[in-house]
């Protein structure tokens, strides 16, 4: 089979979003945009593995008189191997996986088989999905978890017409092993979520991070070969793939071609996004394990009845998640809650970090976002927060070796700028104590309709992060002293400032800080009144 152009980089990247884009619109109706993500994203990871296996069958092809010998063996030899792996193991065989699948032409790609559905085209493409699980466990709840016949009142989701128009664009574009890079398969699954978060009016922010901002905290990470990396909120997985192209391009930097992977672990709450994570780690030709649950309340990575620790954690919580009381706080059996640090109060923020600095090795490092008001709230104010208490605990320990304001405008479920927060289990001497505080807020571009950072200021920003390294309207080394003289708030918009010699605060804090005054004056209020009527005033 003949393969199609290599274009350039930019020109590729452009390519994948339009035709991603493209089989939406073929599907979608005016205001029903986010609905469909869950029909198209099935089949992109189902001809990414047609488009890959027919490059594994011309290999064999080649070596043994042609196609239709070759789907022979594989079948073959694939069946040999099932039967020699262990319960649970993964057959090894002479093909990355094997496809149930096979065109009445040999020299017909795999994914014509799909292609030429007709009649009863949802059902037909149900049991293909179906089949192709059935040879692969691991992909049991995630390729055939739609349904691409049901009916919701008696009437098709997704009826056939619009179906066979769908698969008609998935055609367009080759997903082999020299079409795409990896990460332009990843780029592409975060573009289409993008795009559904803005057509649809709703929130992209559960599950999607921007890729720039995954990119930096991969890049201060400085994943090494063989590590262990974990995110608590993986969503879509994006992070912990991040993590291992930074790894993959450094390792290739340095002219090591061949070097032990990391081992990526990541849990999710909901089941489609659950979903497509695990099948973002197979697109990538990446190892991870993926569990389904909610980790604040279950977290699934234990080791010997003991929360599992890992050497990097990188996470994007959701901000300020309400739904935690004390009393899961207080009845946690894995003692990622410390009595001294106190319960943070109603908004989670500071709850994630708790658990995420429970889930470092004693050498491991950390990466998380947060809405900026987690830096500040609560402090400046005279009477208790509980928020500012657990952030206080976290500065007396000397946990925290730095924190990055972002920029306004890059997440797609809020125009708040967000901080990344790291922390540090074995701090170099020298850094004790102190914190690097980074003020990126002005290193952006505008995009349409989001900010981005681009990647001259990601590789700036990075490198100024790793090497402490202090710059003028940028980033300072403050002492722990100034935080607490400051009342224990480490937004670097507090101390770095980049608008002139007069102090600027963002918006967003402000906001934040009204709302604790106005949280105060109702709790006086309610106050005096249980005052006034026991004494009968």
């Amino acid at each position: 089979m003949t393969q199609p152009n290599k274009k350039p980089n930019g020109e590729q990247d452009k390519s994948l979003e339009n035709w991603l884009w493209d089989a939406a619109c073929s599907i979608r109706g005016a205001q029903e945009a986010a609905k469909y993500k869950d029909f198209i994203l099935p089949l992109v990871f189902v001809k990414r593995l047609c488009d890959v296996y027919d490059d594994e069958i011309n290999r064999i092809a080649e070596q043994v008189g042609g196609r239709e010998n070759a789907f022979k063996l594989a079948k073959a030899d694939y069946q040999q191997a099932r039967k020699n792996a262990r319960p649970g193991e993964k057959p090894k065989a002479m093909t990355r996986f094997y496809l149930p699948i096979q065109p009445e032409n040999a020299e017909d790609a795999v994914w014509s088989v799909i292609r030429k559905l007709t009649g009863k085209i949802g059902e037909k493409l149900t049991d293909v999905l179906h089949a192709i699980a059935k040879e692969h466990p691991e992909l049991d709840g995630i390729i055939n978890r739609i349904d691409y016949n049901a009916t919701t009142h008696g009437v098709r989701e997704i009826e056939d017409d619009r179906l066979s128009m769908l698969i008609e664009e998935i055609s367009k574009k080759r997903l082999g092993l020299k079409d795409v890079e990896p990460d332009l398969i990843g780029r592409a699954y975060e573009y289409l979520i993008r795009k559904f978060a803005e057509n649809s009016g709703q929130s992209a922010g559960e599950f999607y991070t921007p890729k720039e901002v995954g990119i930096l905290m991969a890049r201060i990470m400085a994943p090494e070969p063989g590590m262990e990396i974990y995110d608590s909120n993986c969503g879509s997985g994006g992070l912990l793939i991040k993590c291992e192209l930074e790894l993959q391009r450094k390792m290739t930097a340095k002219g090591q071609g061949s070097f032990v992977p990391a081992k990526l672990y990541g849990q999710e709450f909901t089941p489609g996004t659950w979903a497509m994570a695990n099948m973002n780690m197979i697109i990538h030709d990446m190892e991870g394990k993926i569990e389904i649950g909610d980790t604040f309340k279950n977290p699934k990575f234990r080791d010997k009845g003991q929360l599992k620790r890992f050497d990097r954690v990188v996470a994007n919580p959701m901000w300020n998640q309400p739904g935690y009381d004390e009393k899961i706080y207080d009845a946690d059996e894995l003692d990622r809650f410390p009595k001294d640090a106190g319960f943070p109060g109603g908004k989670a923020d500071w709850g994630w970090m708790q658990h995420i600095w429970a889930s470092l090795k004693d050498d491991g490092r950390a990466a998380v976002v947060l809405d900026t008001g987690a830096a500040s709230r609560g402090s400046g104010n005279a009477n208790s927060n509980k928020e500012k208490d657990v952030r206080k605990w976290f500065v007396e320990q000397d946990l925290i070796e730095g924190v990055i304001y972002l920029p306004e405008n890059l997440f797609y479920n809020t125009s708040a700028p967000g901080i990344i927060i790291f922390l540090n289990k074995r701090k170099p001497a020298e850094r004790h104590n102190k914190l690097l505080l980074v003020n990126a807020g002005q290193h952006f571009k505008k995009g349409d309709p989001k900010n981005y950072i681009p990647d001259d200021s990601i590789e700036m920003l990075a490198e100024v992060f790793l090497n402490w390294r202090e710059q003028d309207k940028l980033s300072r080394i403050v002492a722990k002293d100034e935080i607490v003289k400051h009342d224990y708030n480490i937004s670097p918009s507090r101390y770095v400032h980049i608008g002139g010699e007069s102090e600027y605060r963002p918006i967003s804090e402000i906001l934040d800080d009204i709302q604790l005054i106005e949280e105060d004056i109702l709790k006086n209020n309610q106050a005096l009144k249980n005052i006034f009527s026991q004494i009968g005033a």
